[in-house]
């Protein structure tokens, strides 16, 4: 049971999962959420909803919440005041791929789903991120692409309403990135769940969402919403007017190679 929590009360609210959206409802709606850490506002009454079916990055500079949020989301983190609707049906991918090294990979993809689903459950998923020939491998056997794909499929084997990713690419090469980038894009596309990306690479948020947020002193503190026609071109003028726009909110010289997001 959700508590919603007004004023100064610091009573913990429980997540409340979202009912089916009707039309137009949100698939995360949040309402004055706050998070302290030893009495420091980590997230200070922020609000934010995120449509069903819709792709929205999240920036911000380090230490700026953007990961608290997306485990406050997952359920992982209940210590907050405010309001937090998501659906029942929700997954998430981190930076690390958190691979059961003593389970084979078809294992991993079905690690914590109910029911005791069968071999064919995970195959299905490791097929549609182009990792089914590694069902049998061991998570040591697979190259950091490989592992990401695989924690990409035990969160989409969830059937998840709402996909939650935190940095997923960060540790992969250049090459790799962009390989993975461009399977998030086709993945989101065809299942059409919602996604929230946590990232620091300003060109990937642009590259990939529908909308675009910046985050700082705990709140949203700016948004931008892209139209570009898929898939996107880095060359394309308006995209650089975008990322120049992100950069420049985010205190970053425009044309800088590093985002320092």
């Amino acid at each position: 049971m959700a508590t919603d929590v007004h004023g100064p009360v610091t009573t913990t609210r429980k997540e409340k999962p979202a009912p089916p959206p009707a039309a137009n409802a949100s698939a995360v709606r949040v309402q004055g959420l706050s998070r302290r850490f030893d009495g420091r506002a980590v997230i200070d009454g922020l609000e934010l909803d995120v449509r069903p079916g819709e792709f929205v990055a999240l920036l911000g500079r380090s230490g700026c919440g953007k990961s608290t949020l997306l485990r406050i989301l997952a359920g992982l983190d209940r210590e907050i005041e405010g309001t937090v609707l998501v659906p029942r049906r929700k997954a998430v991918a981190f930076q690390s791929p958190r691979l059961m090294p003593w389970k084979k990979v078809w294992r991993n993809v079905l690690l914590g789903l109910p029911g005791k689903p069968g071999r064919p459950v995970a195959d299905k998923a490791l097929d549609e991120v182009g990792l089914g020939h590694r069902s049998d491998a061991w998570p040591k056997t697979l190259s950091g692409g490989e592992a990401q794909r695989a924690s990409l499929a035990r969160a989409l084997v969830r059937e998840p309403d709402l996909l939650l990713l935190d940095e997923p690419f960060g540790a992969l090469d250049a090459l790799t990135r962009i390989k993975a980038q461009r399977l998030v894009g086709e993945l989101w596309q065809r299942r059409g769940c919602a996604v929230l990306l946590v990232t620091h690479d300003v060109e990937e948020a642009v590259l990939l969402a529908d909308r675009v947020l910046v985050m700082d002193d705990g709140v949203i503190a700016h948004e931008a919403h892209l139209d570009l026609p898929r898939p996107r071109d880095i060359a394309d003028p308006e995209f650089a007017r975008v990322r120049g726009e992100l950069l420049e909110r985010l205190g970053v010289e425009t044309g800088a190679q590093d985002t320092g997001a």
